[in-house]
């Protein structure tokens, strides 16, 4: 027997956590702790400790299939490639889309970015940070220059006053959740705001139970009380932000005193000024927050309100301060370093900027020339697209995405795909999506590759190969360098090894550029900027000066707006969804795993006792959870633990697909969709 222990990355959500992958007889066969982290120091959640589980699932794609007749049938790479190559070239570059992975390796989604904008030519390219954390991007770098979690995970351990928001941290980020018992044990207060009473919640020692939409009017409230009893930092404000005065205006309005908004969110004013009080006085303090935050329509808002917070308390540049986002998936921060977005290159560098896409274009020696320096389609606008205004977009490209889950209003998610011409996806299992494509790539997962990712606090770190991939599938990077070939790009994607990839990246990105394997291959990596290969990384931002043309940070002075769609007499509910400690996102990966599986094999709708009561249901009880764009049916979960008024629904659930519901209106600004707030009614079923 060949045993052996290989060190590799989680590939579930953004926390980043290190453990050993358990290989017998050259097949993963499960996990086993890596003390030398810095991140979880040997611990794992129960998602990183069944990660090996799905690996092997006889469910993994192994052959190329190609639709024939209406049906799927395995077929040669040459194959495969040449039908892809054949179809893409009959469009125009503006016919063209690509979504990409954050899923994905690093060097895969630059590789996948440099095919669109070299090899399609096109500038469609988007993946689902747009459905998670496109707020955090457009408001962070509104106001600080940079769009991206400013603290270390071990960091939140020493700040004196956690302030989390939008975020179930301890199910959706287990391991974080540790750095804030870690403070708490040595003395440090928790605030935590959410419709619900959650696992985090119960750790609190405020709890703020809140309507879903009011975050502006609840920071508003608190940013008032901090200046009235004189508690913000003076010298900060004066000599590190601008436009503080606008600010001000605003948060000392009468309707953000603690009593109007306390009536308008459902939360105690004396809860408000305690939140305030603790906040404004601590020696350090941090806002956590993730999609509950950032995914409504006034996303970008939100995000700037918590950046304005931070700065009104000069708890930016400082160990146990700033504004830490909480990245959902694994590599959600590194498919935007590596330029997986519609208006720049890798490093956040704009497609506009004449310099900046003279500088790719000379790199990459595309003898025909890139995609037009213009911003293209953001994948929700895609599918509007798509949907309004057929055979605009006519073919995509979609590595390891499942929109047909994941995008909002999913009944119109099914009729936009089909009118596609062409369709690829490239995937380690048989999607949802997969069923509208054409062509059908089998990928490898995060086991059977070397490459990196970058977690949510901006660590580079690295996955390394612990097993062969099952039958003919490939590393995503290879796939697109064959095609490639294929189409005539030989020579722009001369690549041997995924080290080749990253190679390539870190002398075109500035904030990589110090960056390499042996460097992010030891236990603490490196966090970006690393500007130098004698630079040590960067784990708090902003320390002296904020990333602004004049470093300067920003305040923005922001009214609060209520969500898109709100209960009247008809829809008398608010409707949320969220993620469960057992199982992530679509579920392709959670659901094939059997110990995740066995925990929860389905959704519910979470109903108020006393909603329930009016409502004439019963815990168990199956019931029909209507909304303007669709309904399902779904088994009712009757408890206090949420506020009167809301129901809740995870996302995980084909069967029960709470996106069915939500709502695809967007954030004007981050074109990001508002899944956590719109009206639902509940209908009870006779024969239930």
């Amino acid at each position: 027997m060949d045993f052996k222990y290989v060190q590799t990355t989680c590939p579930y959500c953004g926390t980043g956590c290190t453990f050993n992958l358990a290989v017998r007889d050259g097949k993963v066969t499960g996990t086993a702790p890596y003390y030398r982290s810095p991140i979880n120091e040997g611990k794992v959640c129960p998602k990183g400790t069944y990660a090996w589980q799905f690996i092997n699932h006889k469910d993994r794609l192994k052959k190329p299939l190609v639709r024939k007749d209406g049906k799927y049938v395995e077929t040669t790479w040459d194959e495969a490639y040449s039908i892809i190559a054949e179809n893409f070239k009959k469009y125009q570059p503006e016919e063209c889309a690509v979504l990409s992975s954050a899923r994905c390796s690093n060097e895969d989604n630059y590789a996948l970015m440099k095919f669109a904008r070299g090899v399609l030519k096109t500038r469609h390219i988007d993946h689902c940070a747009r459905l998670c954390h496109a707020s955090t991007v457009v408001g962070l770098a509104a106001s600080f220059g940079s769009g991206a979690m400013t603290n270390s995970i071990p960091d939140i351990s020493e700040s004196k006053c956690i302030f989390c928001l939008g975020s179930n941290t301890f199910e959706q980020h287990p391991l974080i959740g540790r750095q804030i018992m870690k403070a708490k044990a040595a003395g440090a207060k928790f605030i935590y705001a959410d419709p619900r009473f959650t696992p985090t919640a119960r750790q609190s020692d405020l709890y703020m139970q809140f309507y879903s939409g009011g975050d502006v009017a609840i920071l508003n409230c608190m940013m008032g009380e901090i200046i009235r009893n004189g508690w913000e930092d003076k010298e900060f404000i004066e000599k590190r932000t601008k436009d503080y005065e606008e600010l001000k205006k605003i948060v000392l309005l009468e309707r953000y005193t603690p009593e109007v908004v306390g009536e308008l969110v459902g939360v105690p004013a004396e809860s408000l000024r305690t939140a305030a009080e603790w906040f404004g006085k601590a020696e350090s303090a941090t806002v956590l927050y993730s999609m509950g935050l950032t995914q409504h329509t006034v996303g970008v808002d939100n995000v700037k309100s918590t950046a304005n917070l931070l700065m009104l308390t000069g708890n930016i540049g400082i160990p146990g301060g700033g504004v830490n986002a909480l990245r959902g998936q694994n590599n959600v921060q590194g498919s935007c370093d590596m330029g997986a977005l519609p208006n720049v290159f890798t490093g956040y560098q704009k497609v506009v900027d004449g310099p900046v896409r003279k500088k790719f274009e000379d790199a990459w020696g595309f003898p025909d020339g890139i995609a037009e320096p213009k911003n293209g389609f953001e994948i929700t606008t895609m599918f509007n697209v798509l949907h309004d205004d057929p055979g605009r977009l006519k073919a995509m490209y979609l590595m390891g995405e499942n929109p047909l889950l994941s995008e909002p209003d999913l009944n119109h998610v099914e009729e936009a795909i089909q009118n596609l011409d062409f369709l690829v996806v490239q995937d380690i299992f048989f999607t949802e999506t997969c069923e509208y494509a054409h062509v059908v790539l089998p990928a490898t997962c995060f086991a059977e590759k070397d490459g990196c990712q970058t977690n949510t606090e901006r660590r580079v770190q690295r996955w390394r190969k612990a097993q062969e991939p099952p039958g003919e599938a490939k590393e995503d990077w290879r796939i697109i360098s064959e095609l490639s070939a294929v189409m005539g790009y030989a020579d722009q994607f001369p690549y041997t090894s995924p080290e080749d990839v990253f190679n390539e990246i870190a002398e075109l990105t500035p904030s990589y550029h110090g960056m390499n394997y042996e460097r992010i291959g030891t236990p603490e990596a490196l966090h970006w900027p690393c500007p130098t290969v004698d630079h040590p990384g960067t784990p708090i931002l902003h320390t002296e000066k904020f990333a602004t043309p004049d470093g300067l940070g920003v305040f923005h002075a922001i009214e609060w707006k209520a969500p898109a769609e709100v209960p009247d007499e008809e829809y008398p509910y608010r409707f949320t969804t969220g993620r469960i400690i057992w199982h992530y996102h679509t579920g392709s990966m959670t659901r094939r795993s059997k110990a995740l599986d066995d925990e929860v094999k389905t959704g519910w709708v979470e109903i108020n006792e006393e909603d329930a009561k009016e409502l004439g249901v019963r815990n168990g009880e199956m019931v029909k959870v209507v909304s303007r764009r669709g309904e399902l049916t779904v088994a009712a979960k009757v408890m206090e633990d949420i506020k009167k008024g809301v129901m809740f629904m995870p996302f995980h659930f084909v069967e029960c697909a709470a996106n069915r519901l939500t709502n695809n209106a967007l954030d004007p600004l981050a074109k990001i969709p508002e899944f956590k707030a719109c009206a639902v009614k509940i209908e009870t079923i006779e024969e239930a």
